[in-house]
């Protein structure tokens, strides 16, 4: 008897709602239609708020909740975000299936580029004279040499 048992990955019964594109391009579009509220930039507010939300078969965002939170108009922009992600429509034998997420959206203030100013003096006295005699003017006061350096970063 030559009987195969033939080894082959199960299906699965329902299908779930996936984002449309991958992993990179929904940061991608998270970074770009981000508007950070102008209460968190005046108090200097970064974190990540996570939220909650269910998909449905029709690939629609709704009931989005929040986990974390930041304050500051950063939550009703993370869930204004949330509602814009779109999702695939699936058909699973006229049954309806909602799928429960989570997605933490990073909240980071822009970091501006600073140019350091560091200035330098440095200050040098003239040595002694070959001749001995100084003048009586110039032995309290001798003439200093001032070099002034500017480095730009």
């Amino acid at each position: 008897m030559t009987d195969k048992l033939k080894f082959h990955k199960p299906k699965k019964f329902l299908k779930t709602p996936h984002i449309r594109g991958n992993r990179e391009q929904l940061k991608e579009f998270l970074k770009k239609n981000l508007t950070y509220p102008k209460a968190a930039i005046e108090n200097k507010i970064e974190g990540d708020v996570i939220i909650r939300y269910k998909v449905s078969d029709n690939g629609e965002v709704y009931e989005p909740a929040i986990v974390k939170g930041l304050g500051y108009g950063c939550d009703e922009e993370a869930i204004r975000l949330v509602k814009m992600i779109q999702y695939d429509a699936v058909k699973n034998r006229g049954v309806r299936v909602t799928a429960h997420s989570k997605i933490k959206i990073p909240f980071r203030l822009p970091r501006k580029k600073t140019q350091q100013k560091i200035k330098m003096v440095y200050t040098q006295s003239p040595g002694k004279e070959k001749s001995g005699k100084k003048k009586p003017a110039e032995e309290k006061n001798p003439p200093k040499t001032t070099y002034n350096y500017t480095i730009k970063f």
